[in-house]
């Protein structure tokens, strides 16, 4: 009969260490593969519209704040949306804005209106007093299919400019632009957004400036 063989406690724990090494490095490399999976990056497009303004626009000492713009719950995301001509809002899968829809709006008010140089502009997180509020409802924000055939992107912007002596609403702004793309590529895409903005933008700070200046 063969004897069991007797195995000395150092050579017993060497062997556990050995492995648990193995173990534990197939366990790492298994994670690898996961979190390179996982931390795919994603993308990020921001707009940057060009903005010209044709007349000469008036100087008010006064202070306007930006609200968020309100949004539905398909447009209150940085996924950017595509709309088809039967209403499904789907969205592009390998790019997404640097903010959400309504944020990226604000953003993007809140610079044209700077570059005016016409007026004292801020958010309505500053903590300001402000003279007007310019509030707003963004209600088209996408990238759209017409009869299965891409079109380009729509944005369409109601803006309502109050006076906070009393509470009124003042002056009604309602911006719209749709710009056809030149292709489905996703720059191509980006690059139909700005060309759809710029005019918005301009449209909504003419309107609220002339507004502001008119009480």
């Amino acid at each position: 009969m063969t004897k069991p063989r007797n195995i000395s406690r150092r050579a017993f724990f060497r062997g556990a260490v050995l492995t648990g090494a193995g173990t534990a490095g197939g366990v790492g490399l298994m994670g690898c593969t996961v979190l390179s999976n996982v931390n795919t990056p994603v993308p990020l497009y921001n707009l940057r519209p060009q903005i010209t303004f044709d007349t000469p626009l008036p100087k008010v000492d006064m202070q306007l704040v930006i609200s968020v713009p309100n949004a539905d719950a398909d447009l209150d995301t940085a996924r950017i949306a595509l709309r088809r001509s039967t209403g499904v809002t789907e969205y592009f899968g390998n790019a997404a804005w640097t903010d959400n829809g309504p944020n990226l709006i604000q953003s993007k008010l809140l610079e044209a209106f700077e570059k005016t140089d016409s007026v004292a502009v801020g958010r309505d997180v500053a903590g300001l007093i402000p003279d007007f509020v310019l509030q707003s409802e963004l209600r088209d924000f996408q990238a759209e299919y017409q009869n299965d055939s891409f079109v380009g992107a729509h944005i369409r912007l109601t803006a309502k400019l109050v006076r906070m002596s009393d509470r009124k609403i003042v002056s009604i702004i309602n911006a719209e632009q749709k710009v056809k793309a030149s292709g489905t590529d996703i720059l191509q895409v980006v690059a139909a957004f700005e060309a759809a903005l710029a005019p918005v933008l301009e449209q909504v700070v003419t309107g609220t400036l002339k507004a502001m200046q008119a009480g």
